[in-house]
């Protein structure tokens, strides 16, 4: 099966959007289907407003067309809400062909923290965006009793997983922060306004505080806790070593969906103290009572000090149970496939023919592609 994914987060970003979509293609290559990704490396771009490190790509429309109808899905999925995601919106209404789309980030409460914008007003938005979609994945079975609650419709959980040959128990001693006092609390991912770090950083605790990652909000926070030690791990085996040199990760945010860092953090060792909240309970939904892998509290300060009596094998063992393979065919399952009928017969443009875009969509040029059959209307080369 051919499959186009759009998002408008990729590397250098890493993020929970990045790391699902990337998990997810490596998954369905290795079982045969070739997937292409339209992400912001093919455009010109803008930095977020407030947001730099988040790149938005520059009037994409025309060539996210031809893209699309160069590489002639067979399903197209579209994974954010950005310039990308719809650009090709517009296309598929345009040409008939049904789509699906994704719900990772809770856009309107980011936006109500940041700009103070009414939620109503978002939602509504969120609602048009998505209401042409054949389904919306969402992470969780509670992400999907909200969102249906504020009136979006076609919605079906797709859970998320961790690799956990990559995120796995490794010397500890490797981590830039190894010889802090212990214990080690850890919080890492994205330094922004929406992940309540504050919650964290504010608790009376004993031994170190650690903060991995970057963000808007790095500088201000560097300048406002002087004591906490600040961490930027380049890469995945980096990112491992972090969680293996730690005592607990607290995860203070109030507002993810899901929370990837908390399975990552679980497939090496780590425990977790978090809010009794949607994302933190979704990942600890199958917790074994009996054995616990983390520790949810109102109390955030007695959550993290119980976190340090948890049995790291025991994390590990729970993320094992969440494997990629069986998200990707969860995936596979949700999407629209496009019907021949929805392809015009006035346009053969093939990805084949051009380099540059077969680039563009991260296509390994030595794929046998399909046989040709017609690509979308309006379509520019």
């Amino acid at each position: 099966m051919r499959i186009c994914i759009v998002t408008d987060a990729w590397r250098p970003q890493i993020n929970g959007v990045v790391r699902v979509v990337e998990a997810v293609r490596r998954a369905l290559e290795a079982d045969g289907h070739t997937v292409a990704v339209i992400e912001p490396g093919a455009f010109r771009t803008v930095p977020m407003p407030t947001y730099p490190e988040i790149r938005l790509a520059v009037r994409p429309r025309r060539k996210v067309r031809r893209m699309l109808a160069a590489f002639r899905p067979d399903a197209v999925h579209i994974a954010t809400e950005g310039p990308l995601g719809l650009a090709a919106r517009s296309a598929c209404l345009a040409w008939g062909w049904p789509f699906t789309t994704a719900y990772h980030t809770r856009f309107p409460e980011y936006m109500h923290t940041r700009f103070r914008t009414p939620l109503s007003l978002t939602y509504a938005w969120m609602r048009r965006i998505h209401r042409p979609a054949t389904r919306v994945l969402v992470p969780a079975a509670s992400t999907r009793a909200e969102l249906d609650r504020r009136g979006l419709r076609r919605l079906r959980v797709w859970s998320h997983g961790v690799d956990t040959a990559v995120f796995r128990p490794v010397d500890p001693g490797a981590a830039p922060f190894a010889d802090l006092p212990r214990p080690i609390f850890l919080f890492l991912g994205r330094i922004a306004i929406e992940k309540n770090l504050p919650a964290f950083l504010d608790l009376d605790l004993p031994g170190s505080k650690v903060v991995a990652g970057v963000g808007p909000a790095l500088d201000g926070l560097r300048r406002r806790y002087p004591d906490v030690f600040f961490t930027q791990p380049p890469d995945d085996e980096a990112i491992a070593r972090c969680y293996s040199a730690a005592d607990v990760l607290v995860f203070p945010s109030l507002t993810d969906t899901f929370g990837l860092v908390m399975l990552e953090a679980l497939a090496c060792g780590l425990p977790v103290a978090a809010f009794p909240v949607a994302g933190p309970r979704d990942v600890l939904a199958d917790d074994n009572p009996d054995n616990p892998v983390g520790v949810l509290d109102d109390d955030l300060r007695r959550a993290a000090l119980a976190a340090l009596d948890l049995d790291r094998n025991a994390c590990r063992a729970h993320a094992l149970r969440h494997g990629w393979p069986a998200v990707a065919a969860q995936f596979l399952e949700a999407l629209a496939p496009i019907p021949e009928t929805a392809h015009t017969l006035n346009e053969t443009a093939s990805v084949m023919a051009d380099r540059e875009l077969a680039f563009d969509l991260h296509l390994d040029l030595d794929f046998e592609p399909d046989p040709l059959r017609a690509a979308g209307p309006g379509s520019r080369r």
